[in-house]
């Protein structure tokens, strides 16, 4: 069987999987009042030592864990006279993405231990940091294949097997114990995310590029100042539960090589001491694959400050959030909700593929070439240049299948809530910001909370991105270009609507 048949058989054998004889779920549910119920978890998901963690292109080899990585469970219902109306249950992670094969292994064993609860609904996110362990290592479904030493490093299956152990326990804790409750939501303007794409005069962009240049004319994209939030009750009044959304990826301690959940441990630290040591926080990253969370400029102003302040970077951010969290809630306290609307959509998407160009193809090819007869003749570069090989192997092998014809639309899928006046969407992407801010402006709802990376992660850069060029926007950096981005933003758009028609 040729190899893009394989690839496709094994995305269609994917979908059938998960959306099995459930596909109705594609279609809006009319958002119907019911009384909310909520019920919340935490799994340790810190990996045994030594561990390869995902996110550069060199093979790093954590032989230490810096702060424990956790996933936090919150389970959402509404009840109508104790008949379930509705339900969504959100898993917040610290890792770098979530990849199809982790999502296939959790389904699977949540169907065997928990056939009551309804895996569709099931709503898997990750912080984004990128000091977790690798998840993927088979090069038929990964463009990003590390050199893992088969001894004394804790195989990728094993991590993930360990996640699902830990998760799906959590999730069914969080699922049975679901109480009444109250919510309310909030946004609060909160600068935290940096463009980190530098843009010269000669029309090209760099990501991290030096802004003290003079040719240097601007920051590429927007970024998105607002921090928003849900707070939830139980019927006692006290406070359980808190997601905040932040547009920025956690990936201050990018380079480390430690195990480290990055500035979402601090958020949650400070959360806890703020708010009680009950209080279970949700961290998500909002539309963000062209921000981080260091300046491009005034770097020598913000590094005196953090200086005087005492505090590292990613305590700074933490101290930011939490502080805008409390000033949120003393807002917000009067105006909850017990009896309000909750919908759910599980939507497969079909987005256009970013075309290769013949250039972009021989380029790769060449890097291919190069790449391989240097860890030929040098081995002991093969640790750090063989997920940069891999990674241009991966446009040579779809620009065959562009070749040949045989390329289909890039199968993704998104989640749609609807829970009171706000708006909750996902995607697998690193989304540029831009769309993000696209989705949120058209939306009916009153806030929309935009989810990246909830899903395996790659650049979706916009048409600007992609003209100027650069680490995130070049062709080995995504498979859905600006068409599909706009296809994208659309239909999540669209499936939003639905949930606000007549109204």
């Amino acid at each position: 069987m040729p190899l893009q048949s394989v690839k496709l058989s094994i995305k269609l054998i994917f979908w059938l999987f998960l959306f099995g004889s459930t596909l109705n779920h594609s279609l809006a549910e009319p958002p119907v009042l019911g009384k909310l119920y909520v019920g919340k978890a935490s799994a340790d998901i810190t990996p045994e030592l030594p561990v390869a963690l995902m996110g550069q292109f060199y093979l790093r080899i954590a032989e230490q864990v810096d702060t424990p990585l956790l996933a936090n469970v919150l389970a959402i219902s509404t009840l109508e006279q104790e008949k379930e109306i509705s339900s969504v249950i959100f898993v917040a992670c610290d890792l770098i993405f979530v990849p199809d094969i982790l999502r296939e292994e959790l389904v699977t064993a949540l169907k065997g231990a928990a056939p009551e609860i309804d895996s569709n609904r099931v709503i898997l996110t990750a912080t984004h940091t990128h000091t977790a362990p690798v998840l993927e290592d088979d090069p038929e479904r990964s463009s990003f294949i590390y050199p893992i030493p088969k001894e004394e490093v804790v195989p990728v299956k094993a991590y993930r097997e360990l996640f699902v152990r830990q998760v799906v326990p959590a999730i069914k804790e969080a699922y049975a114990n679901m109480q009444p409750a109250k919510v309310s939501w909030a946004t609060q303007r909160t600068a935290i995310g940096h463009n980190r794409r530098v843009s010269y005069a000669d029309g090209t962009t760099q990501m991290y590029g030096n802004a003290a240049k003079d040719n240097f004319r601007e920051l590429e994209g927007y970024e998105d100042h607002d921090l928003q939030s849900l707070f939830f009750w139980n019927a006692k009044g006290e406070l359980i539960a808190i997601c905040a959304l932040v547009a920025c990826p956690a990936q201050v301690l990018e380079h480390l090589s430690s195990v480290n959940a990055d500035y979402w441990h601090h958020v949650r630290e400070k959360a806890k001491a703020k708010f009680g040591e009950q209080v279970l926080v949700l961290g998500w990253i909002g539309a963000s694959g062209d921000l981080s969370p260091r300046p491009i400029y005034r770097k020598k102003a913000s590094e005196r400050m953090l200086k005087l302040s005492g505090y590292t970077l990613e305590e700074a951010i933490a101290e930011k959030v939490v502080s805008t969290l409390s000033t949120s809630l003393e807002t917000v306290k009067k105006d909850t909700y017990e009896s309000l609307a909750l919908a759910h959509s599980l939507v497969p998407l079909s987005l256009t593929k970013r075309k290769i160009k013949e250039d972009e193809y021989l380029e790769a090819k060449t890097n291919v070439e190069n790449l391989e007869k240097e860890m030929s003749e040098k081995p002991e570069t093969t640790a750090n240049l063989y997920a940069r090989k891999t990674w241009n192997a991966s446009v040579v092998e779809r620009y065959k299948e562009q070749q040949a014809g045989s390329q289909n639309g890039f199968e993704s899928f998104m989640h749609i809530v609807r829970l009171g006046d706000i708006a909750i969407c996902t995607n697998q992407f690193e989304l540029f910001t831009d769309y993000g801010i696209q989705i949120q402006a058209r939306s009916p709802a009153l806030q929309t909370f935009v989810i990246q990376v909830a899903g395996s992660g790659s650049y979706l850069p916009t048409i600007t991105a992609i003209d100027r060029g650069g680490y995130s926007a070049v062709i080995q950096s995504s498979v859905v270009g600006a068409e599909g981005g706009q296809e994208l933003v659309n239909e999540t758009v669209n499936r939003i609507n639905a949930f606000w028609d007549g109204e």
